[in-house]
Formats: structure tokens, C-alpha cells, sequence
């Protein structure tokens, strides 16, 4: 009898551990074939002729349009830089600098890839449109608080995800080069 109860315990943990480790490479896989740099994570194989096979699970998963490898990255953060989960009745503050790019883009996204911005004129970021600090880096406002500087109104409730998109980056997007930096993402407050 206890070698039936370690038996089904066994497999039960086999199943769990398979079935497990399977749904998260389909519905996040951050951990699998993505390059992490802090809250972001960018899956540079999914542009390629052969990606891997999680990054391939993701794109199935997602249906997202993704660009080829040539045209650049996309990379998406779903929690601030302390791991805490983005939510819509709170303002961020992302600061830091961009990576290389001829142009890219940042917006703020629902859970079903919706924007939140709550103006239609002024949707996004891009690098073109904002302000760079002294330095050369950025600080963009997030939020449904009106907030100095760089400022994208954002409205509704539940959580999103910041996706900034990086064109014309070939070497980030697995030609050689690294991505070291991406802006940091801060709660400034919620209400």
C-alpha cells in the first residue's frame, strides 16, 4: 500500500512539475529564451528563420505581429522595478536611459493589447516626441495624475503592461551586440 501512495505522489508531482513548467513557458516564459533587464523582458529569437522552441510557444500564445530580426526588438515589462504589478490607478515614473535604436516606441497596454492612454491624440511615447533630460536620459510620466515633464494620461482600472518597441536595432535583436540598460519603472503613488 505505500508503495501505490509514493507512487501516485510521485506522479503527481511529475504531472504538476511538467504541466506547470509547459503553461508558464506558453503564457509568460520570461525565464525561457527571453533577455531580461530588470522588470523587461524581449524575446530576440522570435524575428530569426528558426526561433527556439519557447519563444515560438510565446509568439503562438501571444499572436502578436512581430518584427523581424532586422527591424528591431519589442520588449515588455509587466511589473515596476521592485516586481510589483502594474496597475492602472497608480502613476509611474520610468527613468533612465534607451538603448541604440534609429527610432522606438513605448505605450502603455491592457491586458488584451488595448492602450489605456486616455487621450487618443497622444497615445504613446516615441523617441522623436520627448524631452531627454540633461544627461541624455529620459523621464516619462505615467498615470491618471497630471505630472511635470514627460506625461502620458492613462485611465480605466485593473493591471497593464509597458511594451517599448526598438526599430532599426539589429544588434540588439541577436546580431552581436548586448542590451545592458532599459529605464527603470517606479510607483511615484496611487490613488
Amino acid at each position: 500500500m505505500r508503495f501505490i501512495v509514493s507512487l501516485i505522489v510521485m506522479l503527481a508531482v511529475a504531472l504538476g512539475v511538467g504541466f506547470g513548467t509547459s503553461y508558464y513557458a506558453l503564457t509568460d516564459g520570461r525565464l525561457f529564451g527571453a533577455i531580461r533587464i530588470g522588470p523587461w523582458a524581449g524575446w530576440s529569437e522570435i524575428g530569426t528563420e528558426n526561433p527556439d522552441p519557447y519563444s515560438r510557444a510565446y509568439l503562438a500564445r501571444t499572436g502578436l505581429l512581430q518584427l523581424g530580426k532586422s527591424e528591431g526588438i519589442r520588449f515588455v515589462a509587466r511589473t515596476d522595478s521592485e516586481g510589483d504589478p502594474l496597475e492602472r490607478d497608480c502613476n509611474y515614473a520610468m527613468t533612465g536611459n534607451t538603448p541604440g535604436a534609429t527610432f522606438w516606441t513605448l505605450l502603455a497596454i491592457a491586458e488584451d493589447g488595448a492602450t489605456i492612454a486616455a487621450s487618443p491624440a497622444l497615445s504613446y511615447f516615441h523617441s522623436e516626441r520627448i524631452v531627454y533630460d540633461p544627461d541624455g536620459t529620459v523621464t516619462l510620466h505615467f498615470g491618471p495624475e497630471m505630472m511635470p515633464g514627460n506625461w502620458l494620461p492613462t485611465d480605466g482600472d485593473g493591471r497593464f503592461a509597458f511594451v517599448m518597441t526598438l526599430y532599426d536595432a539589429a544588434g540588439l535583436a541577436g546580431g552581436g551586440a548586448s542590451v545592458s540598460t532599459l529605464p527603470a519603472i517606479e510607483k511615484v503613488s496611487c490613488s
